[in-house]
């Protein structure tokens, strides 16, 4: 049986992030000597130091979905090196800075804080009463950031010419695109081919928290029109290499999706016990 060629794909995309993580390490090794150099003569451990790198690392793991234990084991390996170049002794124990059952995200503020958000549907009026040229410039300024990376460009060319339409129905917005002259721009042309749905669900998939084959399968995204056009850019968007993003807007997106998701299922809680809250009931999203 001949091996499906999206096996020798994945295995050699694992080698190449293997590659870059070892490569990485080596990088950090010569900063800690750099920092071990810029040290005052005498001056071991710094406890401190190492809480405040293990603090930053979880920060990042949780706004990427990496477990905290693993993040915590890379830590630990990472500071025992450090301290074998310095001469130190290593931490006589994992620093536990990583819980191995992290906080459920229920209990993190931010969460909370998502979870009290009127539902997107009450926006609607305001962004009505907003000029359209607002809307549509928001638009192709983010379009114009993502064709400005390398992997992003020529990709799209199959839109020369060609118009698609993106509805985020809560909100009430919608753009018509296509390329225009290499640009991503907002057309008057009806759309050939449109995605429809909640400002929720295009999130999850812009941050690549859920896959479009369970947005459509659940009728949670629909794509009406040309269905082929619809096809091709979806399947255009999931050859492009996440990690190819900066990595602010990553991270933004992640926190902004798992927060949208978690103010959903509030929602959606208050509307089954309105009675309980003494609220009236949400509408669905």
């Amino acid at each position: 049986m001949p091996a499906d060629p999206r096996l020798a794909f994945a295995r050699g995309l694992i080698d190449r992030l293997d590659a870059g993580i070892v490569a990485l390490a080596a990088a950090r090794r010569r900063a800690v000597v750099l920092a071990a150099r810029a040290k005052p003569p005498g001056l071991g451990r710094d406890p401190q130091r190492e809480a405040q790198v293990h603090r930053h690392a979880l920060a990042v793991a949780r706004d990427l979905g990496l477990p905290g234990p693993t993040a915590g084991g890379l830590l630990e390996v990472l500071i025992a090196d450090a301290c074998a170049q310095q001469g130190l002794s290593p931490p006589a124990m994992p620093q536990n800075h990583f819980n191995p059952e992290p906080r459920p995200m229920e209990t993190q503020w931010p969460h909370r804080l998502a979870a009290r958000l009127p539902h997107p549907s009450v926006l609607q009026p305001l962004l009505a009463g907003l000029p359209r040229r607002l809307h549509d410039a928001a638009f192709e300024h983010l379009a114009a950031k993502a064709m400005q990376i390398p992997t992003v460009t020529g990709e799209f060319a199959f839109l020369e010419g060609r118009t698609i339409g993106i509805t985020v129905t809560d909100l009430g917005l919608r753009w018509s695109f296509g390329l225009r002259e290499g640009r991503l721009v907002v057309v008057a042309d009806a759309p050939e081919a449109e995605v429809r749905g909640t400002a929720t669900d295009l999130l999850l998939l812009a941050s690549r928290l859920e896959d479009a084959d369970t947005l459509f399968f659940q009728r949670r995204l629909v794509l009406t029109g040309d269905t082929d056009l619809g096809l091709h850019a979806r399947n255009t968007l999931d050859r492009l290499e996440w990690e190819d993003l900066p990595l602010g807007p990553r991270i933004l997106m992640h926190r902004a999706a798992r927060h949208a998701a978690a103010a959903r299922t509030a929602w959606h809680a208050r509307r089954q016990v309105p009675a309980m809250r003494d609220e009236p009931a949400v509408p669905d999203q």
